[in-house]
């Protein structure tokens, strides 16, 4: 092979090389912006259905007629010998809890190197078929006493809903609601390339029983 030839040879490669370069100068490496792609993912769940929860609350009332009164400035309560009324109602009653990730934003994001935690939006809790168990209620009144009027099984009704509502937290439904996220979104930001092991799914504090109150919506009773 003569000299020109390999010298023609040589400038091709070095000027191959050299555009190549330059090409790479023109046009730079797009970046993925990875928090909005993620945002973007989780905010299509939508509303995610977490937990549901059938509950049956008996709620007793016991009730003593007594006669008050006051003599010479001193207050007295005495229980009258003409029997004490019992009543037991059930109600029944679907705790059903979701998580909206429509407003799901970088706000719920943190995000360290390979490590990634997302901060769940606030639980809602609907509750709903509310319904007291007509059939099932028991009374014992008294020859000497009066039935329970419907305002009074009314009123304990009421108090069932309120004990139902009260008895949430020991439910469980919230670890349940994040543990359903979290199946959820997992998989979401491995598919990402996230290790399972460096994604954290948890919500923005431990919810107290006044928190959770915040996020009940109550149905219509039906009965």
């Amino acid at each position: 092979m003569n000299k020109s030839l390999l010298f023609f040879i040589f400038l091709l490669l070095a000027f191959t090389s050299c555009s190549r370069k330059e090409a790479e100068k023109v046009e730079p490496e797009k970046k993925i912006d990875t928090m909005a792609v993620m945002i973007t993912q989780i905010q299509k769940c939508s509303r995610l259905y977490a937990a549901e929860y059938h509950v049956r609350k008996i709620i007793t009332h016991e009730d003593q007629k007594k006669i008050s009164g006051s003599i010479m400035k001193q207050d007295f309560s005495v229980n009258l010998p003409i029997g004490t009324r019992k009543v037991a109602i059930p109600i029944d009653a679907t705790l059903k809890a979701y998580i909206d990730f429509s407003k799901f934003s970088d706000n719920n994001l943190r995000k360290n190197g390979d490590k990634v935690e997302v901060i769940l939006p606030d639980p809602q809790i609907m509750m709903t078929a509310t319904k007291v168990d007509h059939k099932g209620v028991r009374q014992y009144v008294p020859l000497t006493r009066g039935n329970f009027s419907d305002e009074e099984l009314t009123q304990y009704s009421t108090q069932g809903r309120t004990a139902i509502i009260n008895d949430i937290p020991s439910l469980g439904l919230m670890e349940t609601s994040r543990e359903h996220a979290a199946r959820t979104i997992i998989p979401i930001l491995k598919g990402m390339g996230f290790k399972e092991e460096n994604i954290k799914v948890t919500f923005r504090k431990q919810m107290t029983i006044d928190d959770i109150r915040q996020f009940i919506t109550k149905g219509e009773p039906n009965g």
